[in-house]
């Protein structure tokens, strides 16, 4: 890490406590939480919000994992070593194929369709009253109900409320964007699932082995059935031109052979790891939900070997959407991880709140504070579909014990920063010819004006960050602040920039 020194230049340091500007904390207002080893999903929404391979903070289903409730070896991570050995020596018999890490995909399954593709099933609550059940096993069995049955509007609303609102709320404006950067073809619906079909049949679920975590959370036990995922990528609906950019020929002709089908046999997968497969429900004002973020959590917490905490760290807010950020900046400077966490919504990430305890004492007294102030934060507000976003349009932290300032302000679509005597200028329209210079000679015209692009519509926008409001107090939205930096980049963006950006990555 750097920091200035009296001559406002950058000097090493040797440690992250040493460095400034400082380590990130879990709980800084960026998009990733740091529960130790990312037990919590990364971001609740695909980077490209297309479909993907894969569900969001999936583990690799070839990959064994230990056994839930026991710690793993050596480091505390959830993932084993590699079958190889430190000496390189490979395994004298090829390892049998553990289905444990279909246990976390089927769970995502289950809670939120088919992850990667979330949007697709999401439909804008707008339009329809979420309703809860009167049990947590009859929560999760109306879940599987509606994935059965196609029924989309039932489907969202058996999941917890603001979890669900979390997928629906960018999703118009995301939809949008991506059919104008001819990513989606313009029949496609984002209130309709196209190209996968998921169907559970004869579910069964242990009563007497549930689980009461606290008042409000209880973890379901799934112990037979089977589910059935049918995939048509065909009738996924890319448009052609970003078809024909990413895949050749010969994997356009795989991608239309047709429907693929692979069906789970529950019973089985619980009898390999030894337990039913754990879902978490969470009761919203009397009636009970599915929750993906309490189900990643409770497994995450068991590969640790830990128990869910028997109090939480309660909601804390703020006045303003400008004073929530400036806490929570201010926070995560003084390795205050409590602090932030009390600043994160209680209905969105009510899963760090009651997971809090565990978190701090994982931490320990490792994190010691920067020696850094915020002396001043300015931020322009902003609506947007589910809060508020708090574009940054002042920045000013100070080292008090060294007298080192730096500054950051937004002027029009320009950023001018000061370290110590020394101040620089990035303006949107000087980005062209700072590309030019620092470009590679094989970079290609087209693609030069994508980063352009890119760069331009960032510094117009600004950096935003998504505040939401619950019982009058301010909040920082990790997730929501992730997805508007999605948008952000895709706002900034035109159809053949993706084009060419799709050539630079190939």
């Amino acid at each position: 890490m750097t920091q200035p020194g009296p001559d406002g230049q950058w000097a090493q340091h040797g440690g992250p406590q040493q460095g400034w500007p400082p380590p990130q904390h879990p709980g800084q207002p960026s998009p990733q939480h740091s529960y130790p080893q990312h037990p919590y999903p990364q971001h609740p929404y695909p980077q490209s919000q297309y479909p993907q391979s894969q569900y969001p903070g999936q583990p690799d289903p070839q990959q064994s994992y230990p056994a839930p409730g026991t710690p793993a070896q050596g480091h505390p991570q959830a993932f084993p070593q590699a079958a190889w050995d430190a000496h390189g020596t490979p395994p004298q018999e090829p390892p049998r194929r553990s289905r444990r890490g279909l246990v976390i995909g089927l769970v995502v399954a289950l809670v939120v369709a088919i992850g990667g593709g979330a949007t697709w099933f999401a439909l804008a609550q707008r339009g329809s009253a979420a309703a809860g059940a009167a049990t947590p096993t009859e929560a999760v069995q109306n879940l599987a109900d509606s994935l059965g049955t196609g029924d989309v509007v039932g489907l969202l609303g058996t999941l917890a409320p603001a979890e669900a609102a979390l997928f629906t709320d960018p999703l118009e404006e995301t939809t949008r964007e991506l059919k104008r950067l001819r990513i989606l073809d313009e029949s496609a619906d984002p209130t309709a699932l196209s190209g996968v079909e998921l169907k559970p049949e004869n579910l069964a679920f242990d009563a007497a082995q549930e689980e009461r975590v606290n008042d409000h959370v209880t973890i379901t036990k799934l112990t037979g059935g089977t589910f059935t995922v049918t995939a048509d990528l065909s009738k996924v609906p890319l448009a052609d031109a970003f078809l024909d950019a990413m895949l050749s020929r010969s994997e356009r002709r795989e991608l239309e052979q047709g429907p693929q089908t692979e069906t789970v046999d529950i019973a089985e997968v619980v009898r390999e790891i030894g337990e039913p497969i754990r879902i978490a429900t969470v009761n919203v004002d009397g009636a009970w939900y599915p929750s993906l973020l309490y189900t990643i959590a409770d497994y995450a917490l068991r590969a640790q070997g830990e128990a869910w905490p028997r109090q939480s760290i309660p909601a804390g807010g703020a006045d303003s959407p400008n004073e929530a950020v400036r806490q929570l900046v201010q926070a995560a400077l003084d390795a205050d991880v409590r602090r932030v966490i009390e600043l994160l919504p209680p209905d969105e990430m009510g899963v760090l709140h009651d997971a809090g305890p565990a978190i701090l004492e994982s931490l320990g007294t490792d994190l010691e504070p920067s020696g850094v102030d915020v002396t001043r934060l300015e931020t322009q507000p902003t609506q947007v579909n589910g809060g508020t976003r708090a574009t940054v349009t002042a920045l000013e932290l100070t080292h008090t014990a060294r007298g080192e300032t730096m500054s950051l302000v937004r002027e029009s679509d320009c950023y001018r920063m000061a370290m110590g005597a020394r101040t620089e200028q990035l303006c949107a329209n000087e980005l062209a010819g700072i590309v030019e210079e620092e470009a590679d000679s094989g970079v290609p015209p087209e693609a030069r004006q994508a980063l352009r692009s890119l760069g331009t519509g960032l510094l117009q926008q600004g950096l935003g960050v998504v505040t939401t409001e619950v019982d009058g107090k301010h909040y920082v939205s990790p997730f929501r602040t992730f997805t508007e930096v999605n948008l952000t980049v895709l706002r900034s963006l035109r159809p053949e920039d993706v084009a060419a950006l799709l050539k630079i990555a190939d």
